[in-house]
């Protein structure tokens, strides 16, 4: 049995589909709420969905857990309760870390890019606790991301109990199918390919850092096909653990994302700059880069899809067409 917090969101959905044709049982833990999130799940239900309130007693009755993806999380990077965002992305991991020790069941959990605030000091996956604690993450989201990644490097430089296999992932700027419950949190590539197919401008942000034009804003953007292909290769290699960047190790531009989009949706490029809004100045990534050295070292050898193959997929077999779901 598989458990998959998180497991009717964006990408524990992704993984839950390539679980299940694997021929996995599976058991998510999540919200459905009322505004068509199980849509995610529809080709790939789960044998048992658990609502997060419900968590602790199911791990309380000692289930045949042989692994977890903790993916669940408030991941809202504009997130303002405090207590709530580190109840959830803290301390609910911190019990499922300690109980995944204690019932030596394998974990592999979400962690993230916003760990590294504006990028100035790179963005090298070192897991030690000395390295973790210098991060300045921009918002409440990225700090209690970094906070369960220190927790992690603290509880295993002093040798406590530990899952026999831990891995935390540091997604980059993921896109691709069943985001679409997601909001203002959604990937800006689905938010141009509405723009465009409405018959508008892709519409992107001027930039607020001297020195760098407009659309020159550059991040790493990852099919979410490659993050579910990451997670399968962590489950098929019990051996490996440790803190890992899931990107391409390529920064594309705003630009070159628009005109992929563009270009997959059968449109003339057409790019307007709009002022950003003020709650963003500030907390805004300018540029993302993973290293990807480590997870190389750790012996992940398949590449990655490029920025125009992914937008092309996600348009023409999902957003463009009657089914939008994987």
């Amino acid at each position: 049995m598989i458990l998959v917090t998180g497991g009717a969101g964006f990408i524990g959905s992704n993984l839950l589909a390539a679980l299940t044709q694997r021929g996995q049982e599976t058991v998510v833990a999540d919200w459905l709420g009322t505004g068509g999130k199980w849509r995610n799940l529809a080709k790939h239900p789960p044998s048992r969905i658990i609502a997060p309130a419900g968590l602790d007693a199911f791990l309380a009755t000692r289930p045949p857990v042989e692994m977890v993806f903790h993916m669940g999380a408030v991941s809202e990077t504009t997130a303002t309760d405090a207590d709530l965002t580190w109840a959830t992305n803290v301390e609910l991991s911190r019990r499922i870390w300690e109980w995944c020790a204690e019932r030596e069941v394998r974990l592999v959990y979400a962690s993230s890019a916003a760990t590294y605030g504006d990028g100035s000091g790179g963005f090298d996956d070192d897991p030690s606790a000395a390295a973790l604690e210098r991060l300045q993450p921009l918002n409440l989201y990225g700090w209690t991301k970094a906070a369960f990644d220190v927790l992690v490097a603290r509880s295993i430089a002093s040798h406590q109990a530990r899952p026999p296999q831990w891995a935390g992932l540091k997604f980059f700027n993921v896109y691709g199918p069943n985001e679409y419950h997601k909001g203002r949190m959604i990937s800006v590539i689905k938010v141009k390919y509405d723009e465009i197919a409405a018959g508008g401008p892709a519409r992107l942000f001027k930039s607020d850092q001297p020195g760098l034009d407009h659309g020159a804003q550059a991040r790493d953007f990852i099919w979410v096909g490659d993050v579910v292909d990451v997670m399968l290769w962590l489950f098929d290699k019990p051996a490996v653990s440790g803190l890992f960047n899931v990107g391409t190790g390529r920064a594309r531009t705003y630009l070159d994302m628009a005109r992929a989009v563009c270009d997959a949706a059968g449109r003339t490029p057409n790019v307007e700059f709009i002022d950003m809004p003020s709650n963003l100045r500030g907390q805004y990534q300018s540029f993302t880069q993973a290293n990807m050295d480590r997870l190389r070292a750790a012996g992940y050898a398949a590449q990655f899809t490029t920025l125009e193959e992914g937008v092309r997929r996600y348009v023409q077999d999902y957003l463009a067409t009657a089914d939008r779901y994987a």
